[in-house]
């Protein structure tokens, strides 16, 4: 997928996004932010933030980064961050596959919708990575192709047309996660169909430290459903906003 055409298809999806898409996809988003366990002044990156659809979910007593390459669905964000006067959140057009930020500048990185829906899913993922502090969170929230061979099949079918509208279908969670330092800390089906996964992995790279040898244990917590999940407390990585255009 080129990168340019991506740009362009979701500028194109600016005007329409929220209508169409808003009320099918809400149910993840509400899930993945619901359970985040948000701590005060923790520093989020949302990574392919579009129309700002979820901004307005998050609690005040966060920081919040969003991105996007596309200038359409950037305008749509400022405009709900303004309407809703989300002074918390700044937003900045950038690529996903090469971020302006410094190492561990974030506690949360979420990616909703995003890793099928770039050009190179390893560069996003391993920039998410970088980006995120050791213990930190990564939280993806997508469709992932699944075990079963019928869908699978399918799938594959139909991965080269919606390339064309923006996103694969074909990719599997494994494969997305081989070779990285991720570890999935909790999983759940969402959306319609139960299509879609929300997937919450903890970053264990450097051995769960920062760059000043600091350790960042991760505190489980329970979920209002049951399932485990982490809270996280504020790293020393830093966040440089002069990086950030």
């Amino acid at each position: 997928m080129d990168p340019n055409k991506i740009e362009r298809v979701y500028t194109s999806y600016a005007g329409f996004y929220d209508k169409v898409f808003g009320k099918v996809f809400h149910e993840g988003r509400e899930s993945a932010i619901r359970n985040l366990n948000v701590q005060p002044d923790e520093r989020i990156l949302e990574v392919g933030v579009g129309t700002g659809l979820a901004l307005p979910m998050y609690p005040r007593h966060c920081r919040i980064v969003g991105i996007d390459l596309s200038e359409g669905m950037l305008a749509k964000a400022k405009e709900k961050t303004e309407a809703h006067s989300l002074d918390h959140v700044q937003l900045h057009r950038m690529d996903a596959g090469a971020m302006e930020f410094t190492d561990d500048s974030f506690d949360t990185v979420v990616a909703a919708y995003v890793v099928t829906a770039v050009p190179d899913y390893r560069k996003v993922v391993n920039e998410m990575i970088r980006v995120c502090r050791p213990g930190g969170r990564i939280i993806m929230l997508n469709h992932f192709s699944n075990g079963n061979k019928v869908i699978a099949a399918v799938e594959k079918v139909i991965s080269p047309l919606t390339k064309h509208l923006g996103w694969r279908t074909d990719l599997s969670l494994n494969t997305v996660l081989e070779g990285t330092s991720l570890q999935i800390a909790r999983k759940q089906r969402v959306n319609p169909l139960r299509l879609w996964a929300l997937v919450e992995c903890v970053n264990s790279k450097d051995n769960q430290t920062n760059g000043n040898a600091v350790a960042h244990p991760v505190t489980g917590y329970v979920n209002g459903n049951g399932t485990a999940g982490f809270a996280n407390g504020n790293g020393n990585g830093r966040y440089s906003p002069e990086h950030a255009h």
